[in-house]
């Protein structure tokens, strides 16, 4: 087809020439106007990209303070669930102390019918015998007032007995509610100092991202601390806190904590708080000053890991630290932005010898060392029980040797004792026998032989 176009007419060549320009111009644009779109739509994936980063850490954060809503909001709910129990039970003993009144006061109209009855029935039997003689008048009335004496006793007693029963209920229903009064406003009181609390952590964790270092340091060292009562550690045993060292070139450091090891190992953790570009980047909402501030937070990092690895703590004398140290990062969310924004940094912060750990994985690792020290006073404390019983066991054989002498030593004694018995007491003119004629022949000494020497001294005469 080509040739035949040479052939043709050299209109037809420049019409078809033109034709081939407008086609390849046409398709030039549809290429540019193709690519300025996908550029369009990478540039809007980018930002949807940005926007999703962005709206899951306010959702992290979201669910956190969610998490402490829901802790406060069940807090509240058993307090109310308390005091509901509490006006319950305090109506009940209002409606248990009115029972009472109601039945005190029923027995007490009673108690005044039988006594006006008593009383009518009294005067009638006076009338009846005024008209008897004065003798045997005095006689019937003194028996009969005994005798309504002693029913009036029998009437009153056990109303008496229930009036101080219902009494001491009284008593100790209102020493009850007291101390129930008093168990509300404990629990209240407690409710108020929680929240004054929450509100006091509140507060300080606010002023310590917007303070100055030296506060972010302290609420660093504050949530350490908590870490790590929180991992069953105990300081001054398992760790140490603020431990002054020197380095092989004189320098003095003192390391937040030293965490120690079985086997004579350490490991330091330093916290650091350097989170003023996080506080601006999570208040701001525009979307260029936040990556600005995003960047400043990750540099602080960054600084702060050079900074520690700088320090050599492995070098330290006195702490045999492990080959690395952990730099605790108190701010989860923070934690987790700068990794997620930069993941160099676990890199970085590996060859300069030091592992970042948020609150999360740090109270993992310090429960795994608590656990760690568990078994190894577990062995220590086998072998001490090892060591208890072999000395046992060897005190054990010394006694029982021992015992065999005396036992040995008993035997010869008792030889000895009856062999000198047997010379004191057997056989003709033996010493005590020729010691007792003397009693015989009237010598009155003050004290006898005993019983057992006068058995011996009948059984030799036998």
């Amino acid at each position: 087809m080509i040739f035949e176009l040479i052939q043709s007419s050299p209109l037809t060549i420049l019409i078809t020439l033109v034709v081939l320009v407008f086609f390849g111009t046409f398709l030039l644009l549809q290429n540019v106007r193709l690519e300025k779109k996908n550029t369009d739509k990478q540039t809007t994936i980018d930002s949807l990209s940005t926007e999703l980063i962005t709206f899951r850490e306010k959702q992290a954060l979201l669910s956190q303070q969610a998490e402490q809503v829901i802790t406060l909001q069940q807090a509240n709910e058993e307090l109310k669930d308390t005091l509901n129990k509490e006006r319950i039970s305090l109506a009940k003993a209002h409606a248990q102390n009115d029972a009472h009144q109601n039945r005190i006061h029923a027995l007490m109209e009673a108690h005044e019918d039988k006594l006006a009855a008593m009383t009518a029935s009294e005067q009638r039997l006076q009338t009846q015998f005024e008209n008897l003689a004065n003798r045997i008048f005095e006689e019937k009335q003194q028996r009969y007032t005994q005798q309504t004496k002693h029913n009036i006793e029998s009437v009153l007693a056990p109303f008496k007995s229930e009036l101080d029963s219902f009494k001491r209920q009284i008593s100790e229903q209102h020493i009850r509610e007291g101390q129930e009064r008093a168990s509300l406003k404990t629990e209240i009181l407690s409710l108020k100092a929680l929240n004054q609390k929450i509100t006091e952590e509140a507060a300080a964790l606010t002023n310590a991202l917007k303070g100055d270092n030296k506060k972010q340091g302290n609420w660093g060292e504050v949530v350490l601390q908590r870490i790590l009562q929180e991992s069953g550690l105990r300081e001054g045993h398992e760790f140490d806190t603020q431990v002054a060292a020197t380095s092989q070139e004189g320098r003095r450091y003192q390391p937040d904590v030293v965490v120690h090891l079985p086997n004579e190992k350490d490991v330091i953790i330093d916290s650091k708080v350097s989170l003023a570009a996080y506080e601006r980047f999570y208040n701001c909402e525009d979307e260029a000053q936040r990556d600005i501030y995003l960047t400043q937070h990750v540099a602080s990092i960054k600084g702060h890991i050079k900074g520690l690895g700088s320090k050599d703590y492995q070098s330290l004398k006195g702490i045999k630290t492990l080959d690395y140290v952990l730099l605790f990062i108190p701010i989860e969310p923070a934690f987790l932005l700068a990794v997620e924004e930069e993941p160099d940094l676990v890199t970085l912060a590996l060859n300069n010898n030091i592992m970042l750990v948020s609150p999360t994985n740090l109270l993992v690792a310090l429960r795994t060392i608590n656990n760690i020290w568990q078994y190894e006073y577990q062995n220590q404390n086998a072998q001490l029980i090892a060591e208890q019983a072999a000395k046992l066991y060897d005190k054990f054989v010394g006694f029982i040797t021992d015992m065999e002498k005396v036992g040995k030593a008993l035997d010869g004694a008792q030889s000895s004792f009856d062999s000198a018995m047997n010379k004191l007491s057997s056989g003709r003119g033996n010493i005590v026998k020729q010691i007792e004629k003397f009693r015989e022949l009237g010598v009155q000494p003050n004290k006898k032989l005993t019983e057992n020497i006068q058995s011996l001294i009948n059984k030799n005469d036998d």
